[in-house]
């Protein structure tokens, strides 16, 4: 593990980003799969919620988005990608990064949780506890533990006008908010230049874009959601988080389609 750089000014402790070994997890991509054929970390209706913090300009993050790929073969987990800003500096923008990714990695960071940090690539379980990303055994034990706690679940069922109704089922205490986020599947992106100069990097659920439902006291049970708020020309698939407000815990998600 290599201290690349530390960044100032973004009103937090000692905020260090760091550059993880290439090689990451140690494992081959046919170990990687194995991870994905093993028993279900949670279960289909009420998946663990995974955030892999990525970027096209970090070296160290092909082998987290390869783990992250294979991961989300799994139903009972909720794999997301953010891609980041902070690496376009090193000599590449990278085209699917946002704003919001970074603003959301450093609001994760100030919680102090474990694994908490702005690096890449980190993945984030259930807005809780992060791990390098390329690190399938910590993610995997992040990733049990979560399931192994009482939460409560999303039912998603589709509507006659081509949207769909989500019902909050379990126990939700104090206040919450329920976000949509569209997703791109699959993108692959040629990169020209940077430190993944002449590679061509696949990416898993990229999101394209969010939106904030609902954000209302626990009485409220269950939500609908219009065919029109579906339109996002750069996403193919969609899915609901529920989550504490300001970048705290996800209780619950689910996808759409």
């Amino acid at each position: 593990m290599k201290i690349v750089a530390t960044l100032a000014g973004l009103g937090l402790a000692a905020i260090t980003f760091l550059a993880i070994n290439p090689s990451g997890s140690g494992m081959s991509d046919a170990r990687l799969a194995d991870v994905a054929k093993a028993a279900p970390l949670a279960s289909a209706d009420a998946p663990v919620v995974l955030e892999l913090f990525t970027s096209q300009g970090c070296s160290s993050c092909p082998p987290a988005d390869k783990l992250a790929a294979q991961l989300a073969k799994d139903r009972s987990l909720l794999v997301i990608t953010r891609p980041v800003t902070y690496w376009d500096r090193l000599g590449w923008k990278d085209t699917l990064a946002r704003e919001e990714n970074t603003a959301l990695q450093r609001a994760y960071a100030r919680k102090g949780n474990e694994g908490a940090g702005v690096y890449t690539p980190q993945i984030v379980v259930n807005g809780r506890h992060g791990a390098v990303g390329s690190n399938a055994r910590s993610v995997s034990a992040l990733s049990r533990d979560a399931a192994m706690t009482n939460r409560p679940s999303l039912a998603v069922t589709p509507a006659a006008n081509g949207g769909y109704t989500v019902r909050i089922d379990g126990k939700v205490s104090g206040a919450s908010e329920l976000m949509l986020v569209a997703l791109s599947a699959h993108e692959t992106v040629p990169i020209a230049r940077g430190e993944n100069g002449g590679r061509s990097i696949s990416y898993t659920n990229v999101v394209r874009g969010e939106t904030r439902l609902a954000s209302d006291s626990p009485a409220r049970r269950s939500f609908s959601i219009a065919a029109r708020q579906l339109r996002n020309a750069k996403a193919d698939r969609y899915a609901v988080i529920l989550r504490r407000p300001d970048a705290g815990p996800i209780l619950a998600g689910q996808y759409l389609r």
